[in-house]
Parts: structure tokens; C-alpha cells; sequence
């Protein structure tokens, strides 16, 4: 006897499905950059005004350098309080992270899930050719996972 849902039958197997599924499908595309040589504090308007908590740091000609973030600004939030340096003449790159991990947007799925659990990391700029694509996050590999639920059982004909 079959497994049935109410949703309709199920056909193939999840295993499958999600090899076939890539980081670019599941990917944010619409992200915002900051650019070289902006200020901590445009950073930070930046932030409060899009309610992100931080993001990609490019250069002039678009490749990735960094990543800026909300922990990244409160650091130069204490250190211009410690050195008395206005925040508006401190530059991005003086605090972002520098050397940071990134994904292939041909990445599977599995594999993506994998990265997560052994980097520690929440989110992943997604590069190819030293280009920013996007962001793969782990609320977006959940999300794709959780539509792939209907692909959990096999249909027995």
C-alpha cells in the first residue's frame, strides 16, 4: 500500500529532486551592496533603513572584498568612543571582514546544507567569476527543502 496525501501523489524520490537543485535557484537575488570607500555611517543608515544586518562589500570594478555587518559597525561604534574618531570619517573597509567564505551558485542543494553545518556561517555570498550573484542563506535552503516535501515518497504504480 502507497502513501498517499491529500495534496495528489508523489513522484520521485527527494534525494533526486534536490541534486538537481542548485544555489541559484534557491538564492536571493535582489541584494543590496555597499561599495569601497563608503562610510560606517551611510553603512549604518543603510541597515537601519533596509532592516538587514548587513551584507557584500564590493569594489570599483563589482568583485567581492568583504562583508560588512552589524557587529562590524557596533565595533567601530566602541572604538570611535575609545580613539574619539568620528564615525563619519571612518571608511567601510577599515572594519569590514575581510577573506570571507563564498558558494558556487552551481552548488547542490545537499552540499549547501553541508557548508552551513560545518562553517558555523548563517548566510553565504554566492560568486562566480569574482562576481557577486547573490546571497544563499540558511532560511533559503530551508525553504526550498520544505517545498521539496512532496517529493518524499514514491509513487508505486
Amino acid at each position: 500500500m502507497a502513501i498517499k496525501n491529500f495534496k495528489g501523489n508523489h513522484v520521485g524520490d527527494v534525494n533526486e529532486k534536490a541534486e538537481e537543485i542548485k544555489v541559484r535557484d534557491c538564492m536571493s537575488k535582489n541584494i543590496i551592496l555597499f561599495q569601497k570607500g563608503q562610510s560606517i555611517i551611510e553603512v549604518v543608515e543603510t541597515i537601519m533603513r533596509y532592516r538587514i544586518s548587513g551584507g557584500p562589500v564590493v569594489d570599483e570594478n563589482d568583485k567581492l572584498i568583504g562583508v560588512i555587518s552589524e557587529g562590524d559597525c557596533i565595533k567601530q561604534i566602541s572604538d570611535s568612543r575609545y580613539y574619539n574618531m568620528p564615525m563619519e570619517l571612518t571608511l567601510i573597509e577599515d572594519y569590514m571582514t575581510k577573506g570571507i567564505d563564498t558558494i558556487s551558485p552551481d552548488t547542490n542543494l545537499f552540499d549547501a546544507a553541508q557548508k552551513f553545518i560545518t562553517s558555523k556561517h548563517r548566510r553565504f555570498p554566492v560568486v562566480e567569476n569574482d562576481k557577486i550573484l547573490g546571497i544563499v542563506s540558511q532560511k533559503d535552503v530551508l525553504r526550498t527543502a520544505l517545498m521539496l516535501k512532496g517529493y518524499s515518497w514514491k509513487h508505486d504504480s
